[in-house]
């Protein structure tokens, strides 16, 4: 169920089932005049959540865009060590192309270059052990496969880089304060400014589900990375874009 949520539904449809029950609530709940105390509490609470929250999705956006260079570099050394590939006879060849072949589709279909970590592996030592004529050949795609660890090691630590429990706390407990502040706005039975707080409440509860969206990776942004990796598979490692 919850990856069917962030994988399946759009954020179009999470924008008009918020904007619904927002309006529902606006609605029904009852309203209240807030003094000039409760007004300053009001934003207080609204700068911090702005505050805190800006720089998260900032930083989410900034992890998404190194790893798409990270995943970049990493789908160029496996271009050229597919190039590479092809000097080496077919027995070889063949087993060599099908173990980064393998590498490469479960990196692209599970979204997470860690679950292929036991081809990769086998990639390394198959080259450690090999006793053919072309060793020159295989040690220059051992070494490839040595570099590009560094690749590997940078994705790890940028997937890694998630909204963690604590910070998940903070933001929706300012979230949930601000939103009933406004919900709870008496504003003399305008029902232009009710649809206002229904649409200011979807926008603040849109910003939580982009947030999440990104950090696990299912964002449409985010789901882009692997475009590399998929034309790879797709042409046999032919083309990348």
């Amino acid at each position: 169920m919850r990856n069917f949520l962030l994988n399946k539904v759009r954020l179009s449809w999470y924008f008009l089932f918020f904007f619904c029950a927002y309006l529902t609530l606006a609605f029904t709940l009852s309203r209240t005049t807030f003094d000039s105390a409760a007004l300053t509490l009001f934003s207080v609470n609204s700068f911090l959540y702005g505050f805190y929250l800006a720089p998260i999705l900032s930083a989410q956006k900034m992890r998404i865009e190194d790893l798409h260079k990270t995943v970049r570099a990493e789908a160029n050394a496996i271009f050229s060590m597919a190039l590479t590939m092809k000097k080496l006879p077919k027995t070889t060849r063949s087993r060599l192309q099908g173990e980064l072949a393998q590498y490469v589709l479960v990196s692209s279909n599970k979204g997470a270059v860690i679950h292929a970590e036991r081809e990769y592996e086998d990639m390394i030592t198959y080259c450690l052990e090999y006793k053919g004529k072309d060793t020159a050949i295989v040690e220059k795609i051992l070494n490839s496969l040595i570099d590009n660890q560094k690749n590997r090691t940078q994705f790890m630590m940028q997937v890694s880089n998630k909204v963690y429990s604590n910070e998940w706390m903070i933001i929706l407990m300012l979230f949930s304060i601000t939103v009933g502040f406004v919900l709870m706005l008496d504003i003399k039975g305008s029902i232009l400014l009710v649809f206002i707080k229904a649409l200011l409440c979807t926008g603040l509860t849109m910003l939580l589900v982009i947030i999440v969206k990104l950090s696990t990776l299912t964002h449409k942004k985010a789901k882009e990375i692997w475009n590399p990796f998929r034309k790879l598979s797709e042409t046999n490692f032919y083309r990348m874009d």
